[in-house]
């Protein structure tokens, strides 16, 4: 396969195993937002990711002096994650509230740990121009994201579903970006 074709798809796979169980949180939350708003959550919701884009690429880029076989135990992150998304599968789903452009922002960046964890160790193994382009299919992701939950947003039923069985998914596609994380450093 070629490398672009493959860089694409390593992004996809951690974009979308690290924030489809947001994207019906984002859904849920245009839900209770007045229609004239979405422009600037969206924007603001686009602005936490790439936020946490920026940090990911960061802190890969000090660990640039560590060989990548040993970068590849950060993939003890998203095993963790798994477990504990396992733990929690069954727990019951917060109350979901309306919140402006600024609170979106802010809570996109809080919750973003589990992006951070995947993100780091896969930018650090792409290098420079592989973490550009994985870079770009975030963003372009992410804006495909946003107005996937506006156009969900109108359909509550939907959302709930996705509410309640995104958990149960979440712990096999933790485990799945570990393994995803070790292939990319190098250890098979």
């Amino acid at each position: 396969m070629p490398a672009l074709v493959t860089t694409i798809a390593v992004a996809a796979a951690a974009f979308v195993g690290t924030t489809f169980d947001n994207f019906f949180a984002l859904a849920a939350q245009l839900a209770l937002t007045d229609a004239k708003a979405f422009q600037r959550i969206g924007r603001a919701h686009i602005a936490g990711i790439m936020g946490l884009v920026a940090i990911s690429a960061g802190v890969g880029s000090a660990l640039s002096s560590i060989p990548l076989k040993w970068v590849a135990i950060l993939a003890l992150a998203p095993f963790t994650l798994g477990v504990v998304a396992w733990r929690h599968r069954n727990d019951d789903v917060g109350p979901v509230f309306k919140r402006g452009a600024t609170t979106t922002f802010l809570v996109a960046v809080a919750l973003g740990g589990d992006n951070i964890a995947v993100w780091t160790p896969l930018l650090r193994a792409a290098g420079v121009t592989k973490g550009l382009e994985t870079a770009a299919v975030f963003f372009l992701l992410e804006m495909l994201l946003v107005l996937l939950a506006k156009k969900l947003a109108s359909r509550p039923r939907i959302i709930a579903w996705g509410q309640r069985y995104a958990r149960h998914l979440t712990p096999f596609v933790y485990v799945a970006l570990g393994f995803l994380i070790i292939g990319e450093c190098g250890l098979f």
